[in-house]
């Protein structure tokens, strides 16, 4: 006896047919690249199954200070973009900063980020780090000494060059006598700044030290010497919140010397640009914190090593003038510059 065949589906059944398998597959793609598994291991951001990479930024900046706040906020926005646990520590003085170093070390953190302000103070600890397998780069400052430190990378400004700019834009300004201000005897930025104006500027370069942690003391001493050289025509500081208090301070001695420095914030970006600054030098900070945790984040994950472990990666130096500053006034103001 024959069975008869049923009866082909028509075009509209097919067609939802179609439709239907085609969702199912779309649901079954969806729950395999979400990551699901029976085991419940997810991979986080950092490419490791239930782990974050652990990085210390660790440097040498003042509490409170506005720079140090810039490259804080740079390392924030790389460790938030990569999944990573960020910890920030820092300390003036050099021994206390290389204890902090060691504290990430007996941390297992994954990398750490260190300024090499005094480089011989952070030697032992960085050697430390590496015998360990912690993974080390510098920024900000240590451009001449990071590889013979044994750092991986660097990320900031080469302070000497950046310097001898200073010293070529004074003679430009037509400057005949410059006072720069070293606000931490023995820092290697700070000294090699100044050494760069005085090698470059072909008009008298002479340093003045000041105690940095005391703004009162500081603005006193530059208005002292202004006192008692009258011939003094430029102010070179160098940070912005110390150019803001030289500005005072040539009031208070009735100088008509002008004020320049290295670093801005967004009062120094105002400065500028209603001219009782003449210039700032910006080697980008944000951007210095930003790279240094965003560097060790690709090096853990996919071997990365920036300027291929032999040259510095450059953020500065790049001139802020009034014929520029309203280039950066909005990301001064969102305190990103």
């Amino acid at each position: 006896m024959n069975t008869p065949l049923p009866a082909p589906p028509s075009p509209g059944s097919l067609r939802s047919l179609r439709l239907a398998a085609l969702a199912a597959a779309c649901c079954l793609l969806l729950a395999g690249c979400s990551g699901a598994t029976s085991s419940g291991s997810d991979m986080d951001a950092a490419g490791r199954a239930g782990n974050r990479i652990k990085i210390t930024l660790v440097t040498h900046g003042a509490q409170g200070d506005a720079f140090w706040e810039l490259v804080r906020k740079g390392a924030e926005a790389a460790a938030a973009k990569d999944g990573v646990d960020l910890t920030y520590a820092s300390d003036s003085d050099a021994a206390g900063q290389a204890e902090l170093v060691r504290d990430a070390v007996g941390n297992r953190v994954d990398g750490i980020a260190v300024t090499l302000a005094k480089p011989q103070a952070m030697k032992s600890p960085v050697a430390e780090a590496k015998a360990a397998g912690i993974p080390v780069v510098g920024l900000n400052s240590g451009i001449d000494a990071w590889r013979s430190v044994g750092l991986l990378e660097h990320f900031g400004q080469d302070e000497s060059v950046a310097g001898r700019a200073v010293g070529g834009k004074l003679d430009g300004l037509g400057a005949k006598h410059a006072l720069c201000v070293i606000h931490e005897r023995g820092n290697i930025a700070l000294e090699a700044r100044c050494a760069g104006v005085k090698k470059a500027f072909t008009g008298e370069t002479e340093m003045l030290y000041v105690d940095g942690t005391d703004m009162d003391a500081m603005a006193s001493a530059v208005t002292t010497r202004l006192q008692q050289d009258p011939d003094i025509d430029e102010v070179i500081t160098n940070g912005a919140q110390f150019a803001l208090a030289a500005v005072k301070a040539v009031g208070k001695a009735g100088s008509k010397a002008k004020v320049a420095t290295f670093d801005l914030n967004k009062d120094l970006v105002a400065a500028v640009r209603d001219g009782s600054v003449q210039f700032a030098v910006d080697q980008q900070p944000y951007l210095q914190g930003y790279l240094a945790v965003d560097a060790l984040w690709l090096y853990k994950t996919n071997g990365n090593i920036s300027g291929g472990g032999v040259a510095p990666v450059l953020t500065g130096p790049a001139f802020v003038t009034k014929a520029n500053v309203a280039d950066v006034t909005r990301f001064a103001a969102a305190g990103t510059r």
